[in-house]
């Protein structure tokens, strides 16, 4: 069967430069990089009739007009070579950003092995490579740049564990009137930036942004607070005495410590945390993150 190009969308068009060089989508483009731990990570071998054609990527393409990376990358994958958007989860993205035209990889898990179909005429071929054979490809020139740091990367899996009253209490927005309000608003905030990632930099992390487990642990009054729908990826933990004890707890509980960031500016829980291998992060970054979706 012979398969045909896909109708132009609306950011399907050439990009030139101000130094010469053009790049494909009007709004930027994305890639899909999904990774699964027995089979390795999805490749696209492209036509060679297209931009660097014959050579090793991702599936991936122009973005549509206000679409997302994290939503143009899973799109362009589903189409190209039949991942089930549903079955991934997205981790992190790394981004180029030129000025004036940007390419953003979006790496994300699946745990359930599926086998990619040739979704149209701009692959001679999408299959499962294991991680250590991808380098001995011949790699788009821009995923060869890139490889490197993302392999380093595929193994971190951060779980961001909030201290609930040590991120309220940093901003005297009057939440001592309403600690579970203020949970409430804590946690609503989070979900919401589950939908758009967390900037890299408010967790000391490489790329640009993340998609990590979120444990909030709330003590005290605001553990009053209303149950509410969250993402799967948000976990509430009430504290059954004080709220450190059970972040030290939370941390202990994971097979990889070392993977836990913790969000607070308590000195002292943060030597606790510290002592077990995790990482911490400041309030003040969470809360810019906030101010930022506003």
């Amino acid at each position: 069967m012979v398969l045909e190009r896909r109708p132009l969308g609306s950011g399907d068009g050439w990009v030139n430069g101000p130094d010469g060089r053009r790049f494909w989508g009007t709004f930027g483009a994305a890639g899909l990089l999904v990774t699964l731990p027995d089979a390795g990570v999805l490749l696209q071998h492209r036509a060679e009739w297209s931009h660097f054609g014959g050579t090793w990527g991702l599936p991936g393409g122009a973005r549509h007009k206000g679409e997302s990376a994290q939503q143009g990358a899973i799109r362009e994958a589903s189409e190209e070579a039949g991942v089930p958007s549903a079955s991934v989860r997205p981790r992190f993205l790394s981004l180029l950003d030129l000025g004036w035209w940007s390419y953003s990889t979006v790496v994300a898990a699946t745990s359930e092995f599926f086998e990619p179909v040739i979704g149209d005429a701009e692959s001679i071929e999408v299959c499962w490579v294991p991680v250590d054979e991808v380098a001995s490809l011949p790699l788009h020139p821009g995923f060869a740049e890139r490889w490197p740091q993302l392999r380093d990367d595929l193994g971190r899996d951060p779980v961001v564990i909030v201290d609930a009253a040590n991120v309220v209490g940093s901003r005297p927005d009057g939440w001592w009137r309403d600690r579970a309000g203020a949970a409430a608003r804590l946690v609503h905030r989070l979900a919401t930036l589950d939908q758009v990632g967390w900037p890299a930099d408010a967790l000391g992390l490489p790329h640009h942004a993340w998609w990590p487990s979120v444990v909030v642990v709330l003590e005290g009054e605001a553990k009053r607070m209303p149950d509410s729908e969250h993402p799967n990826s948000l976990t509430i933990v009430r504290a059954e005495t004080d709220g450190d004890s059970a972040i030290v707890e939370q941390v202990r509980s994971l097979s990889r410590p070392d993977q836990a960031i913790v969000v607070t500016a308590d000195r002292g829980l943060a030597d606790r945390v510290t002592a077990l291998g995790a990482s911490t992060a400041s309030p003040g970054g969470l809360l810019r993150a906030f101010d930022a979706l506003a």
